[in-house]
C-alpha cells in the first residue's frame, strides 16, 4: 500500500467513520486550503470550490464528495419538479414508461406522493384537497432536514392560519427560502408491531452521463417510538408520524440499544415469513425501479462533473399494499452512530464507498473509466449501468426500444437483471 500513503484528505466534518477510513488507509491529513487528493466536504463547501466567483479548477487527481448541484434531487421542491418533467418528457416521446390508467395516474412511474410547491401552487392544491376534503397533508420546508419545521394539516384553515397573510384569501410568504412542499400524507403505512417505520437506503453514484449507481444491502428501517394512530387528535404527535431519529430519540419510549433501527435483511426476512418470498421480492424490484428512476430524472440537469461522486440517503415509505413512495433523498445522510451497529455499518458504507471510487492502492484519477472489480464493491451491488444497459440493447432482438423496462412486457422482463435496466 506505498502508493496509497500519497494519498492526501481534507475533512470537514468530525466524524469518526471518516477519520477512521483515511487513517487506517495510510492516507494524509492536510488542511483543506492545502492540495488534498480527496475531500469529504460539507454541502456549503461544495458550493463554494464550484462557484463562478471562485474559480477553482480541480486537477486530475482529486475527488470530491457532493456533484455541484446535487441539491437538483435533495431540495425536496425540484426533486418533485424534475420527477415531473421527466414523467412528462417521456410522454411526449410516446415511452411506454409514462402509460397511465384510466385516472390519469401513471401505472410505472407513480412513486411520489401527490405534491404542490408553496406558495406557488396554492391554488392547485386547495382545488385537489377539495376533491378528498378528509385527506391529510405533510407540509415540509424545502430546504431542511431531520424533520425540522414539519408539520400536518387535514383542513384548509390550518393553512390559512399558518400562511402569514391569513386575512386574504391568497396565499403568501414573506422571502422565498420560505417555500415549502405539501404532500399527500400516506395514511396507511405498514406497520410491523403496530409501529410506523420508513427505509434508509444508501445509493453511491459516481457518474450521472452515462448513469452508474450501486445499491448498498445494510441500509435500516427507522421506526416511531409510539403505535401508529391515524386518528386526527394526534396529528400534533411527532413521535408518531416522523421517523427521523433526531426526533424519536427525545421520546419516552426510545431504545439507545437498537435505536429504534431494523435492518434490511431482517426487513426482508420478515416480509418474507409474513407475505412470502416473491411479493418480498417484487417490493425490492419496485424500490430499485424509484430509485433508478428518480436519478435518470436529474441525470441531464445534474452538472456531472467526473471529479464528483455522491453517496445519497433515501428515504422510502411502504404502504399497507406493499406499494414503496420515495418522500426524500438527502445530500448528507447523517453520519453520527446512534448504536455499536450503526457506527459498524456507516464505517463499512465509507470504507465500500472509497474502494469503489479510487482505484484500489491508488490516488485518485478522474480518467479513470469508472468501472471498478466486482471485488471491491463490498456490500454494494451494481444497481443500474447505463452504458452496459445500452450495449446490452444491440445484442437483443429488437422488440425492445431503450427507455422501455415494463414488466409484462411480452418477451424478457427488462426489470430483471439490474445493472441492464432500462
Amino acid at each position: 500500500m506505498a502508493s496509497s500513503s500519497r494519498v492526501k484528505y481534507a475533512c470537514d466534518l468530525d466524524k469518526s467513520v471518516l477519520v477512521n477510513n483515511f487513517e487506517k488507509r495510510g492516507w494524509l491529513p492536510v488542511g483543506t486550503d492545502d492540495d488534498w487528493n480527496f475531500y469529504w466536504a460539507t454541502i456549503q463547501t461544495v458550493r463554494n470550490i464550484f462557484s463562478v466567483e471562485n474559480g477553482y479548477r480541480l486537477c486530475d487527481d482529486q475527488i470530491i464528495n457532493h456533484f455541484p448541484n446535487h441539491y437538483e434531487l435533495t431540495r425536496k421542491d425540484l426533486m418533485v419538479k424534475n420527477i415531473k418533467r421527466y414523467r412528462k418528457d417521456l410522454e411526449k416521446e410516446g415511452s411506454p414508461l409514462a402509460e397511465k390508467d384510466e385516472t390519469g395516474r401513471y401505472i410505472h412511474l407513480d412513486f411520489v406522493p401527490v405534491t404542490f410547491m408553496l406558495p406557488a401552487d396554492y391554488n392547485l392544491f386547495v382545488e385537489e384537497f377539495r376533491k378528498n376534503p378528509s385527506s391529510t397533508w405533510i407540509m415540509k420546508p424545502c430546504g431542511k432536514a431531520r424533520g425540522i419545521g414539519i408539520f400536518l394539516i387535514n383542513r384548509l384553515s390550518q393553512l390559512k392560519k399558518w400562511s402569514r397573510d391569513s386575512k386574504t384569501n391568497t396565499f403568501t410568504a414573506p422571502t422565498s427560502k420560505d417555500t415549502y412542499v405539501i404532500s399527500r400524507y400516506i395514511d396507511n403505512p405498514l406497520l410491523i408491531g403496530g409501529k410506523k417505520f420508513d427505509l434508509r437506503l444508501y445509493v453511491l453514484v459516481t457518474s450521472f452521463r452515462p448513469l452508474k449507481c450501486y445499491m448498498y444491502k445494510l441500509g435500516f428501517c427507522r421506526f416511531c417510538t409510539v403505535k401508529y394512530n391515524a386518528n386526527l387528535n394526534e396529528l400534533d404527535n411527532m413521535f408518531v408520524h416522523l421517523t427521523n431519529v433526531s426526533i424519536q430519540k427525545h421520546g419516552d419510549d426510545y431504545n439507545q440499544i437498537h435505536g429504534g433501527k431494523w435492518s434490511i435483511h431482517n426487513l426482508r426476512v420478515f416480509l418474507e415469513g409474513t407475505r412470502g418470498k416473491d411479493v418480498a421480492d417484487k417490493l425490492f424490484d419496485e424500490m430499485h425501479w424509484c430509485i433508478v428512476h428518480s436519478l435518470k430524472a436529474v441525470s441531464g440537469v445534474i452538472a456531472n462533473d467526473r471529479h464528483c461522486f455522491e453517496a445519497y440517503g433515501y428515504d422510502i415509505i411502504i404502504d399497507d399494499n406493499l406499494k414503496p413512495w420515495l418522500i426524500e433523498v438527502n445530500a448528507s445522510p447523517s453520519l453520527t452512530a446512534t448504536t455499536a451497529a450503526d457506527r459498524i455499518m456507516k464505517y463499512k458504507l465509507i470504507s465500500d464507498v472509497i474502494n469503489i471510487v479510487i482505484p484500489p492502492g491508488e490516488v485518485p484519477d478522474v480518467r479513470w473509466n469508472k468501472i471498478p472489480n466486482k471485488d471491491v464493491f463490498g456490500d454494494f451491488d451494481l444497481l443500474y449501468d447505463e452504458e452496459l444497459a445500452q450495449s446490452d440493447l444491440l445484442i437483443q432482438d429488437g422488440r425492445f426500444r431503450l427507455g422501455t423496462g415494463i414488466p409484462g412486457s411480452r418477451g424478457r422482463d427488462l426489470r430483471k437483471p439490474q445493472a441492464t435496466w432500462k
